[in-house]
């Protein structure tokens, strides 16, 4: 017996890491297609440039740049999905990352403690933190949306609400392939004051901003598919089964439902990796998320009166659940 297998798992960290830094900066977006070197681009940063390379060459060892003469221009990941400026960026919820990988620093705090070391509390959020935490959000919502409007048919779609979707920038990504759908945000009351604003700046100020609370009651609106995204995961039991109810109430007859979230473990509770760390992460945040197994949201979707009931995987890696309400 060695140890390579924990040298790699440490190992793994640091790359992880080069990345955010290079997505936060914007490196990957600013080279585009072409070619820049150290000096350039610390100008264009107005970051010292002898200090950027050693970021450059980072990128450059795990093969994300790729470098000749000076001059480093993107490899073919990182112009797949890392150019924000493709439909295929991936690299939407890099702020994001920040904070789920520095409440992850905290697990073994919050486990001393037996309380969330970096609570975040979306009903006791002041207005300045709901729009700072929901403008993170956005880029990736817009992503999300793309994926998902690749999954679903969207023919038949005539409205759809995204509930507890943060600024609902879900519908800027969806309506990319059907730009007349209605939509409808609904949200908790501190999040939905800021909302509008954000959408605007993404061109969708036609959304319409519900205030409400999904674990209390279900829309005042009927619509033909009701998305959940993130939402079950950061609840407690009884409070996800009673989202999971109300949301198929905001359904038509024939209505669809979706529920995504990388919050989700098989029934042995082993995997996959996400959910299982992901789970992790939820001490730190919150008081009572978790990562909720298949059978639960089976079992919570089956009351709700969905049928049809199918579990797969998005292309952003979320787990993504689908329900048709009988009747």
């Amino acid at each position: 017996m060695d140890s390579d297998r924990i040298d790699r798992m440490i190992a793994a960290v640091p790359p992880a890491l080069a990345l955010r830094a290079g997505l936060d900066l914007g490196i990957f977006t600013l080279l585009g297609e072409s070619a820049a070197t150290a000096e350039s681009l610390g100008a264009t940063l107005e970051v010292a440039p002898d200090r950027l390379s050693r970021l450059l060459y980072a990128l450059a060892s795990i093969g994300l740049l790729e470098v000749k003469d000076g001059e480093f221009r993107n490899g073919a990941e990182a112009s797949a999905f890392l150019d924000a400026s493709v439909p295929t960026y991936r690299g939407g919820d890099h702020a994001l990352l920040r904070e789920l990988w520095g409440a992850d620093l905290l697990t073994a705090d919050s486990l001393r403690q037996n309380r969330p070391a970096a609570l975040h509390d979306f009903s006791e959020a002041d207005a300045e933190s709901a729009a700072a935490f929901s403008r993170m959000l956005a880029p990736g919502g817009v992503i999300f949306g793309r994926h998902l409007a690749r999954e679903i048919d969207l023919s038949a779609v005539r409205s759809v609400i995204d509930i507890g979707g943060g600024a609902g920038t879900i519908f800027v990504g969806l309506r990319e392939q059907r730009p007349q759908i209605a939509a409808t945000l609904m949200e908790l009351p501190t999040v939905a004051a800021v909302a509008p604003a954000i959408l605007s700046e993404y061109g969708a100020g036609d959304v319409v901003v519900e205030e409400g609370d999904i674990t209390v009651a279900p829309s005042t609106g009927r619509h033909d598919l009701a998305i959940l995204k993130a939402v079950v995961q950061v609840l407690p039991p009884e409070q996800a089964r009673s989202a999971i109810l109300n949301a198929a109430r905001c359904l038509n007859p024939g209505g669809e439902i979706a529920i995504a979230g990388w919050g989700v473990v098989d029934d042995d509770r082993l995997g996959p990796p996400e959910g299982v760390f992901l789970n992790l992460t939820f001490l730190n945040l919150y008081r009572h998320g978790e990562s909720y197994t298949e059978g639960q949201y089976r079992a919570w979707m089956t009351e709700a009166g969905l049928r049809d009931i199918s579990r797969s995987r998005l292309a952003d890696g979320a787990a993504l659940f689908r329900g048709r309400l009988t009747g």
